[in-house]
């Protein structure tokens, strides 16, 4: 019996910015520890690399089927993580928009007007719900990086950390009724998982899941227990699995079904039986972006999904 195309889970459409003068974030370097620096090259040829990987990946999803709302940044307000944008906004079915607040200073300037006025024309959008205001009270909550959204059972799995406020977290779930299920991470150094959304991944009928990265191993389970209560095949990321990236996958509706997008290297780290398992409901999709993942993010980074409905 075939899968059917559409999901709640998976978007059809999607935001994508194109940027024109990317680096490596200094200001978030700090607590990523997935960025990379190369002083060993050029700034301008790190920065012609990652326009072109984010053109060929729009242009992949797009081959796909995803439609994609492609901006383009020109780097004229500084902000060298604007090709992440779904941290800063989020949608969801009912017509809702969500504005974040954002701990880094220069992440603040990728919040943009053109981007929720084009939703507003093309999507049914109720109304925007703007959290950035809670900047200034230091309390921040980085959208889809920092809670992972399970549509289906109304859940926001989060990982604490500067980007994930617990106070901003619980005013966002009341008003867009999310249960948030909360939990402690640490990489190898004992420091916070900066964003939830780099070490799980919540599909439609699967996830995938870092639990090696979680503090307390009884919340493991319970977050284990959730995920296969609501009908999941949870699938087990190793920690160096997460350093690849392979947490950091989003899955999309397509012309002929559902794909998981995701990078090239974290494709490589999946073991074949990880990959089976996957593609018993979704077909894998690499995308190579290694240049992008300098800046401590990948593909599910580069995504910003719309759970709007189209107004055609």
């Amino acid at each position: 019996m075939p899968l059917p195309t559409r999901s709640i889970q998976a978007p059809a459409a999607v935001v994508m910015i194109r940027p024109h003068a990317f680096t490596p974030n200094p200001e978030t370097a700090a607590d990523n520890s997935f960025q990379r620096a190369r002083p060993d090259l050029a700034a301008q040829a790190i920065a012609e690399a990652a326009l072109s990987e984010v053109t060929q990946a729009a242009g992949r999803l797009e081959a796909e089927g995803v439609r994609v709302h492609l901006f383009d940044d020109r780097g004229e307000h500084d902000t060298p993580d604007s090709v992440f944008p779904n941290n800063w906004f989020s949608t969801h079915p009912g017509g809702h928009v969500a504005l974040y607040s954002m701990y880094s200073k220069n992440r603040r300037r990728e919040r943009r007007t053109d981007v929720i006025e084009m939703l507003k024309h093309q999507y049914r959008v109720q109304d925007v719900i703007d959290y950035s205001g809670l900047e200034q009270d230091q309390l921040f909550l980085e959208g889809t990086g920092a809670m992972v959204f399970d549509h289906l059972s109304r859940v926001a799995y989060t990982a604490r950390s500067n980007r994930a406020d617990p106070i901003a977290l619980e005013r966002f779930s009341t008003h867009f009724n999310f249960e948030p299920m909360v939990f402690d991470t640490a990489d190898e150094h004992g420091s916070p998982i900066y964003h939830t959304n780099v070490l799980m991944c919540v599909a439609t009928a699967f996830a995938l899941v870092g639990f090696e990265s979680f503090t307390d191993k009884r919340r493991a389970e319970e977050v284990r227990d959730r995920l296969i209560e609501s009908g999941r095949d949870v699938i087990d990321l190793t920690r160096q699995q997460i350093k690849e990236f392979a947490g950091n996958a989003i899955e999309l509706s397509g012309r002929d079904g559902r794909i998981l997008a995701l990078s090239r290297r974290a494709f490589n780290s999946l073991t074949d039986e990880q990959r089976q398992r996957i593609e018993l409901s979704a077909r894998l999709v690499p995308l190579d972006v290694p240049t992008i993942e300098m800046a401590g993010g990948s593909v599910r980074c580069m995504i910003a999904g719309i759970h709007l409905s189209p107004r055609y």
